[in-house]
């Protein structure tokens, strides 16, 4: 049996940390499992954990009231689910959904960012690591756009 460093230094959001920084990450993590169609998180909730998936697909979803939930983006096995954890107010900004049953690890973001306080080095690594995570959610929720309005009006 595995542990849980040894299974975060198979997420690409963790990849190449020292094994130092790993075992203290996972003094922030459980091993959690949700049945398809359950909800990780609602969109306004306390955002006070992320996820990396290991198994299953979550999907990511914007509330309209005219067409309920609009899937945004699907995340795949070692991909993190979440941010919102890092920034105040700590509110999520979409639901999360299991669009198959999922295994996945659950990180406690109060924990996480009271390391990342105790030692900056880890905390600037990490944050420069989401950011990332954001920026290529953000790109490819631009090629989207472009494939669904044919770049009419979209820079």
């Amino acid at each position: 049996m595995r542990t849980l460093d040894e299974l975060l230094a198979e997420a690409p959001v963790f990849a190449g940390l020292p094994q130092d920084a790993l075992t203290l990450i996972a003094g922030c993590a459980k091993n959690v499992g949700f049945a398809e169609d359950e909800l990780l998180f609602r969109e306004g909730e306390q955002a006070d954990t992320f996820y990396v998936v290991r198994r299953g697909r979550v999907a990511l979803e914007l509330h309209t009231p005219e067409r309920g939930g609009l899937v945004i983006e699907t995340i795949e096995p070692h991909e993190v689910v979440g941010w919102s954890w890092l920034f105040e107010p700590y509110r999520w900004h979409f639901d999360a959904r299991a669009d198959t049953p999922v295994r996945a690890i659950a990180f406690d973001g109060a924990c996480l960012r009271g390391k990342c306080e105790d030692d900056p080095v880890l905390g600037f690594e990490l944050m420069r690591r989401f950011a990332q995570v954001a920026i290529d959610r953000l790109q490819h929720a631009r090629l989207r756009l472009l494939d669904v309005y044919g770049g009419a009006g979209v820079r």
